[in-house]
């Protein structure tokens, strides 16, 4: 992760200077976790940088302050083309974004409605979440002895500041073991996901995720590879994975915005198949790689140019 310090923030519909996007400590976000967020990414391709699925994150972000009752005075539209703004201001060829909506100063108390509503974009230069290596040789995983969220706790399809202390926890925990990455399991004891990734297995060439029931955030990057490998003739089935799953599984990888897509080696210390990446996953990185960096015709309209 590269900060640009010397780079401009939108902030609420101004690009301020990095060092002057700040908040004071008396935030309501600060002390009850009142965010809602997207993670984007930019990607240099033959034909110039170009923002993947930018309507769609910005229509998830919406919709996620929808669920916590903030009133958003911005379109899509308008979002979207902040995100562009940001992008160009800072002269990123490739990056990563953070757009950014929480509760400011105003008042302290658990109800956040008094607060006004801050709205930021930012973006920086990010590489391979889970390492560059990891995209080929996998990662190694641990099941987390936490659970995520059941629907009537806190809201999973929300992209919710406050959700990521649990995958904080199932990540410091797999760390802590020895592991890159932790998934963890639904309140049925299902599988649910990674800290911050979905989670896809291949069994008998058949590609199985989990369903949004599993307390997951429906992935905007997992909705990628869901008709990126119908397309591909690949059979798909959403459907509730138990843990054991993840053992037998011939292929597993992990999908997000951050770590793309990452072949997982081990889960607890056992391999995942050979212990290589998999036909099948490899077969969709190619794809998924293919259209992101500009080398095969984006079929879906999933690319902004810049």
């Amino acid at each position: 992760m590269a900060w640009n310090e010397a780079g401009k923030i939108w902030f609420n519909g101004k690009l301020v200077d990095w060092k002057d996007a700040n908040v004071h400590v008396l935030s309501h976000v600060i002390h009850y976790g009142s965010s809602v967020f997207e993670g984007i990414r930019c990607y240099q391709t033959k034909n110039g940088p170009a923002i993947f699925r930018l309507q769609d994150h910005v229509k998830r972000l919406l919709n996620s302050a929808k669920i916590y009752r903030m009133e958003v005075p911005y379109s899509v539209e308008y979002l979207s083309q902040a995100v562009i703004d940001t992008v160009n201001m800072n002269k990123l060829a490739e990056c990563y974004i953070r757009p950014f909506i929480f509760r400011g100063y105003s008042e302290l108390g658990v109800n956040p409605l008094n607060c006004p509503l801050e709205v930021i974009v930012a973006a920086w230069k990010w590489g391979k979440y889970l390492g560059t290596e990891a995209l080929e040789y996998g990662v190694d995983v641990g099941v987390s002895s936490w659970r995520r969220m059941a629907p009537d706790t806190l809201p999973n399809l929300a992209k919710a500041g406050a959700n990521y202390m649990n995958s904080q926890l199932v990540k410091m925990e797999a760390m802590a073991n020895g592991y890159d990455e932790g998934i963890i399991l639904d309140y049925q004891g299902q599988v649910s996901e990674g800290s911050g990734e979905n989670i896809f297995i291949v069994k008998d060439e058949v590609l199985y995720t989990t369903p949004i029931s599993a307390s997951i955030l429906e992935g905007i990057t997992r909705n990628s590879i869901i008709t990126l490998a119908e397309e591909m003739d690949i059979t798909v089935k959403e459907e509730a994975l138990p843990r054991e799953m993840l053992y037998l599984a011939d292929e597993i990888f992990l999908t997000g915005t951050a770590a793309e897509v990452t072949p997982v080696r081990s889960v607890d210390k056992i391999l995942v198949g050979d212990g290589f990446r998999g036909k099948i996953t490899r077969e969709l990185q190619d794809k998924f790689f293919s259209i992101v960096e500009g080398s095969h015709k984006d079929e879906y309209g999933w690319l902004t140019f810049i």
